[in-house]
């Protein structure tokens, strides 16, 4: 934690027990700001490094880290950028660019731990994250009631699902604003948006698209898809 100065180590192995871990526990917790120390099983034949299954061997289950005054709590399943330098100003640029006045709705795909939607609803009147990872969602969650931040709301699932069925679905006049979001935020992995969350995008028209990227091909694949579809950059 680049504030907090807390230390998490999560372990990842093939197995459902570490030979010598509490021997490597005693070592480990000495550490100064040595907060959490977990195992994380992964038995799949994948690329994806963490697997679903977590022991905790000492501590808590999570760290706690700040970015200016908001407080995040950061589990080893959640995501978190690692350049805490940046990702303030990243953040401050991308609620610039939404350009929220107070009375705005706005939908944060690809949330995570509700980083950029913390940051969001500070300024709007409702925010509305969505997320996969069920755990990022849990802290997300922890993370509105731990900086008093109740004009927030997190789905968890997948983006490109999520906000297909929550457009088509009948809802009551009072959620009518949700379909007809003043801002969408997303931040997607590198692999981009997928094109049912782009065509629900379009169809919702939202006056403005705040597009984060880690990959600038799949940006320029999407903002192409964007721009044929009546926005400019």
């Amino acid at each position: 934690g680049h504030v907090s100065g807390e230390i998490m180590v999560c372990l990842i192995i093939n197995g459902k027990k570490l030979p010598h871990a509490e021997k490597l526990v005693d070592v480990l917790c000495k550490l100064k700001g040595m907060a959490s120390i977990t195992l994380n099983v992964n038995r799949k034949k994948t690329n994806v490094i963490l697997g679903d299954e977590l022991i905790l061997l000492w501590g808590k289950e999570y760290i706690t880290d700040s970015i200016e005054t908001l407080t995040y709590q950061i589990s080893p399943l959640s995501f978190y950028q690692v350049n805490p330098e940046q990702t303030g100003k990243l953040y401050r640029t991308a609620l610039e660019f939404a350009g929220l006045t107070g009375t705005e709705t706005v939908w944060d795909l690809y949330c995570g731990i509700g980083t950029i939607s913390l940051f969001l609803a500070r300024h709007a009147r409702k925010v509305i994250g969505v997320e996969i990872v069920p755990r990022a969602i849990e802290d997300a969650r922890s993370n509105a009631k731990r900086n008093g931040i109740r004009n927030v709301t997190f789905l968890e699932g997948k983006a490109e699902e999520v906000l297909p069925e929550y457009y088509r679905r009948p809802g009551p006049d009072s959620e009518k604003d949700l379909l007809h979001p003043d801002v969408i935020v997303v931040d997607p992995p590198r692999k981009g948006c997928e094109e049912p969350c782009l065509d629900t995008i379009v169809r919702m028209h939202p006056e403005r698209v705040v597009y984060v990227s880690c990959d600038s091909a799949t940006f320029a694949r999407d903002l192409k898809y964007l721009c044929s579809h009546g926005y400019r950059l």
